[in-house]
């Protein structure tokens, strides 16, 4: 349909011309090329039976916020897409009258905006072309004309007229000067000219100056002139100026204005317009001061601030605390009753209650993380937590994220803030398990943590203070390490202000027996075969081996003699210790077994299991299991992944 009440439009393509801006050559005898185009109002010609554009000048271009090619690519419709029925009503009595007048037509700009417009149109029939003609100026400009012509018609009124405006802000201040005096809020008066005419004591007070240092100046390039960032205030972008301009009462809720001594002071006002016998002649100002409001919220998004990050601590240690239960660390206490362990039970009871730092050293499998749990659980820090880093297993590029933090799009991966182990462990205890295995090259960023207790998160310049006590754990000779410079000497001596040395299971052989009874009873509640017993004569073959891997490799043998146990008593033969000690084994004079291929790969996958347990699942590097077993590492990689051998089983 056309504008004349049709249903289909026709999008037939126009063509431009240059000079008149007519979109159709054929047609340009109805329009005058030089008039038609520098036409102080925008013009558009269309053809209303075919919704189509024959023609718009340059102020039509600029009222559409489109070249001429785009508004050849328009239909009149589309101009008018949020009236469209009206636009049809119009159109028809242009038709029927000739002539006509609306201002309630929205126009569709480039810009987004539905300006609302005032049209002049005509319609006329040249031989068989029917063409509308529109005169379009928006209602806004036209209404601020007509304001402007009001002002300047009262203006023009005369002196004596200026001089009752005046008087009537005195008026308004002397009747009303009880309320301007006790009023708590600042109260001033403003002309159409922005000039202040009267100021309460109030205002004065919040602004510091007088009422004669404000009287007869303007009020905007006093109070007003720049915005809470330093950016000047342009006087006619100033909602105050607008009250008297628009007729129409401005509420701001925040902005700021300047004292006498260039502070700037955050307020919230009305500015109301006053008028005289219908005419706008100023208006009055009423502001408060809500800097102290604005402080108090501050400190309260402060507060809600620090809230949400402690919550998202809490859930990150919650995490941490999930993952270490899921590790199966399930015993706290350090079992035995042997001298040795006295020696470093008193040890613990001397240091946990002080802020010492502590490196525990001792081979692998010996409850070095024990150690440090009893330290930190008998010390005044036992209420935050213990968090544990195995520094062997973290891989270089990560250290410092892992350690300290990073901020959300610090680096590839990073979608979201996350807390570093220090922080973590901020009010409590950090545990550096294999410390000898942190790269030298990263050292000295955790030697200067651990001297300033400050660090910075990755991506972030905010540096954070902690408060972290360090446990370190080693089965290296750092002393030996340093003076090789394969690890730092200053950080040598951070860590090694008290040295605990863990004790072998081979120079605490009395323990033994209380161990295995634990260890017993913690397998056989797995395996749920709780009525396993453990003669005499297999217990001394416990006591009699040299456990090279140790605490850790007792339970393991254990476990393993449990879940293969079938006759209700748990028997330990040969091949349940590591085949590297002969201590304990029976010397066998009888012909060498000869052993098939599948036998030999069971053979092969214990030993793997065996060295793997004595290096704590580590495979590379030095004591690690390759160098054990005297084979490539690559070798011993490629032999896990054929035997489906899982290495976090031993990591913890």
């Amino acid at each position: 349909m056309g504008l004349n009440n049709q249903s289909a439009i026709s999008s037939t393509d126009s063509t431009i011309s240059d000079d008149a801006l007519a979109f159709n050559k054929a047609d340009t005898t109805l329009v005058d090329p030089l008039f038609f185009n520098y036409s102080a109002t925008a013009q558009l010609v269309i053809d209303p039976i075919n919704d189509k554009l024959v023609a718009a000048n340059l102020e039509a271009c600029q009222l559409l916020g489109m070249d001429i090619e785009q508004i050849k690519a328009k239909r009149v419709s589309q101009l008018f897409s949020h009236c469209f029925p009206d636009l049809i009503v119009f159109t028809q009595e242009l038709i029927n009258i000739g002539r006509g007048w609306c201002d309630h037509l929205l126009l569709d700009t480039n810009a987004g905006a539905n300006e609302r417009i005032e049209i002049n149109g005509t319609c006329k029939v040249v031989g068989d072309i029917m063409h509308v003609y529109f005169s379009l100026q928006p209602v806004a400009v036209i209404d601020q004309y007509r304001e402007q012509s009001d002002a300047q018609r009262h203006y023009l009124s005369g002196i004596g007229h200026w001089g009752r405006v005046s008087r009537i802000f005195q008026e308004f201040e002397q009747e009303n000067r009880l309320i301007l005096d006790a009023a708590g809020e600042g109260i001033y008066g403003v002309d159409a000219n922005g000039t202040t005419t009267f100021v309460n004591p109030a205002a004065q007070r919040i602004l510091g100056y007088s009422a004669a240092e404000l009287a007869g100046k303007n009020m905007h390039t006093m109070v007003h002139h720049s915005h809470s960032d330093g950016a000047h205030f342009h006087a006619e972008d100033c909602p105050i100026f607008a009250a008297f301009k628009e007729g129409v009462v401005q509420t701001i809720e925040e902005d700021v204005f300047w004292n006498k001594a260039g502070k700037s002071i955050d307020v919230q006002y009305t500015s109301t317009p006053i008028k005289d016998d219908g005419f706008l002649v100023g208006a009055v100002v009423i502001f408060r001061d809500i800097s102290q409001k604005k402080a108090s919220e501050k400190k309260l998004m402060a507060a809600l601030n620090e809230v949400e990050t402690l919550k998202n601590r809490l859930e990150m240690e919650k995490a941490y605390l999930k993952e270490e239960i899921s590790s199966e660390f399930n015993h706290h206490k350090i079992i035995g009753r042997s001298q040795a362990l006295k020696t470093v039970l008193q040890q613990i009871d001397l240091v946990a209650p002080t802020a010492a730092t502590v490196l525990i050293n001792g081979e692998s499998g010996t409850g070095k993380e024990l150690i440090a749990r009893a330290i930190h659980e008998n010390s005044e820090r036992s209420e935050r937590p213990l968090i544990r880093v195995n520094c062997a297993a973290i891989p270089e590029d990560l250290f410092e994220s892992e350690f300290f933090g990073h901020m959300k799009g610090a680096f590839t991966g990073a979608t979201s803030e996350r807390p570093g182990r220090f922080e973590l462990a901020d009010g409590g205890t950090l545990f550096l398990d294999e410390v000898g295995e942190i790269p030298l090259h990263l050292q000295s960023k955790l030697l200067r943590v651990l001297q300033e207790q400050e660090l910075e998160r990755i991506g972030d310049n905010k540096t954070r203070k902690v408060d972290v006590r360090i446990i370190a754990a080693t089965n290296q000779d750092l002393q030996a390490l340093s003076v090789q410079q394969k690890f730092r000497e200053d950080l040598y001596f951070r860590l090694n202000v008290f040295p605990i040395q863990s004790i072998p299971l081979r120079d605490r052989r009395e323990d033994i027996p209380l161990l295995t009874q634990h260890f017993l009873k913690k397998a056989s509640n797995r395996a749920k075969k709780n009525d396993l017993k453990l003669p005499v004569s297999e217990l001394e073959k416990l006591t009699t081996y040299q456990w090279p891997g140790n605490i850790r490799e007792l339970e393991n043998v254990i476990e393993r003699q449990v879940i293969l146990a079938q006759s209700g008593t748990i028997r330990f033969d040969n091949s349940a210790f590591m085949q590297t000690d002969t201590s304990a084994q029976t010397i066998d004079t009888s012909q060498p077994k000869i052993m098939t291929d599948d036998e030999l790969k069971q053979q092969d996958r214990k030993n793997i299991l065996l060295a793997l347990s004595h290096t704590k699942g580590k495979v590379f590097g030095e004591q690690g299991a390759a160098e054990l077993l005297k084979i490539k590492p690559t070798t011993l990689a490629s032999r896990i992944k054929k035997y489906n051998i899982d290495i976090r089983t031993f990591q913890h």
